[in-house]
């Protein structure tokens, strides 16, 4: 794998996997049934958000168009709008850090933190540090960084990971966050209630110390503009503000993919992301920075770690575009019932399914494409309209081709998808093997079909097979039956 640099850089780190599979993970989330409760509550509620919002907007379509026609042009040529980026941030005081993967993501950040001298920094809400670990790569460097998105403080003081792209801690109800409060907030009120006013409360007080405190922040960005340096961070809660404002030195992480080229760019995607993600017409917050301001020190810290090799494959470069939503998350009926965790990665859900494999590569996540119904509704409710089922279909069979060149004996599954493809490019074949389904109703009486059939029957209803199959009922009609081709008169 290669970046722009042109140098190799390692596999993708931290959290873009696990060593469990998906449907190992996902019968442990199905099996939590508080958690699929709580699931289906918030994303029936933020689905009925958005979709009103979305029905005010004649030209929703269009806008959803023209946020796809963006995307993909920058990225046909994020190389030069990566150099303008930068040349824009050092004009105006910043200064550009480029980091392979997550790994010199994390020592770039904890450098300079250690060049401050300071040990605590304040973060707010950033996906491209939770993929990277930078947490965790700072505590080992005896540096403590305390999340303000009230989502991703539950989830910090928890001791808990992320299940959601918008509401990390979604999977927790309003007692549950009580009883997490309770046991590691400092100075909390014993007799703390689950109104959410005494929760918001609670948190507000929390963190209100650390921001008049914390010398050192660290963000994300929504998005950055290439040709002015500036940076941008939408969120509800104003913890982004603080964060921004107060600290002497910032240092934001941004994947190279988020880049717009101009200022006017931004016009489109304020009007898509709030209503796709939180059902709003506009962001209660939307922050921009460009460049040093106020005496800051401030550095930007360019991330690729698997973005470049996406981009490299047509067929998958698309996901890309995402502009991190979760508008697919809250219609997936795979991600309502498995849960976040189930996917093993800091990207859950439909776009994860997608965008996980290909930043490390389909053989460290064999099962993530295979974690869906192929339904559509994740396409037909994105923003940025990436297909995500057929990359789903091309990601599949990706994983297959990884599997052949591993195993030189077929496996089960490629042995009857052999005999299957032999069996369907011939009717006589193909009319023989329908005629024999009819022995599916003496197998659906069978407590358990022999294996390999076992695996794929146990967690699916076998169908009543019919007694007659359509072809033969319509030639018991007379409908006309087509000559066979020459190579079946052989």
């Amino acid at each position: 794998m290669t970046t722009f640099l042109g140098m190799p850089t390692a596999s993708p780190t931290a959290h873009l996997r696990t060593g469990e599979s998906f449907p190992d993970a996902a019968r442990t989330g199905l099996t939590d049934s508080q958690q699929r409760h709580n699931l289906r509550v918030a994303t029936t509620t933020i689905r009925e958000k958005r979709a009103g919002v979305v029905a005010e907007l004649d030209d929703w379509e269009q806008l959803r168009a023209a946020g796809a026609a963006i995307k993909d042009a920058t990225l046909a040529e994020l190389p030069d709008h990566l150099e303008r980026f930068e040349a824009a941030v050092t004009e105006r005081g910043g200064t550009v850090h480029w980091a392979r993967d997550g790994d010199e993501a994390n020592a770039i950040v904890t450098r300079l933190i250690q060049a401050t001298g300071e040990t605590d920094v304040v973060k707010v809400k950033s996906m491209a540090t939770e993929e990277i670990g930078l947490n965790e790569a700072l505590a080992t460097a005896g540096i403590t960084a305390t999340e303000t998105d009230l989502a991703e403080l539950i989830v910090q003081l928890g001791d808990d990971r992320p299940s959601h792209i918008l509401v990390p801690a979604i999977h927790r109800n309003r007692s549950e966050i009580r009883d997490i409060f309770r046991d590691h907030m400092d100075d909390v009120d014993p007799g703390l209630t689950n109104d959410p006013e005494a929760l918001a409360g609670a948190a507000r007080l929390y963190l209100r110390r650390r921001f008049l405190s914390a010398k050192v922040a660290i963000s994300g960005a929504n998005f950055g503009v290439a040709e002015t340096g500036t940076l941008c961070v939408v969120e509800s809660e104003g913890n982004g503000r603080m964060c921004l404002t107060l600290p002497r030195t910032l240092i934001t992480v941004m994947g190279i993919e988020k880049l717009v080229p101009t200022w006017r760019d931004l016009e489109v995607f304020l009007q898509l992301l709030p209503r796709s993600s939180t059902g709003e017409r506009m962001n209660p917050y939307t922050s921009m920075w460009t460049g040093a301001t106020e005496g800051q020190d401030f550095h930007v810290v360019l991330l690729d770690n698997g973005r470049t090799a996406t981009l490299a494959d047509p067929h998958g470069r698309s996901a890309l575009r995402c502009i991190r939503c979760s508008a697919c998350l809250n219609v997936c009926p795979v991600y309502e019932r498995a849960g976040g965790h189930a996917y093993g990665s800091v990207y859950p859900g439909p776009i994860g399914a997608v965008l996980s494999p290909q930043l490390t590569g389909v053989k460290d996540n064999p099962s993530l494409p295979f974690a869906s119904s192929l339904c559509g509704a994740c396409y037909d409710v994105c923003p940025v309209a990436i297909d995500i089922p057929t990359m789903l279909v091309h990601l599949r069979a990706e994983v297959v081709a990884a599997k052949r060149e591993e195993h030189r004996v077929p496996t089960a599954e490629a042995a009857s998808m052999t005999a299957a493809a032999w069996t369907m490019t011939s009717r006589r074949r193909w009319t023989a093997a329908l005629r024999s389904l009819s022995l599916g109703r003496v197998a659906r009486r069978m407590p358990a079909l022999p294996p390999p059939l076992s695996s794929w029957a146990r967690s699916r209803d076998l169908p009543q097979m019919p007694r007659e199959t359509l072809r033969d009922w319509w030639v018991r009609e007379g409908g006309d039956v087509p000559p066979a081709a020459p190579e079946e008169n052989a």
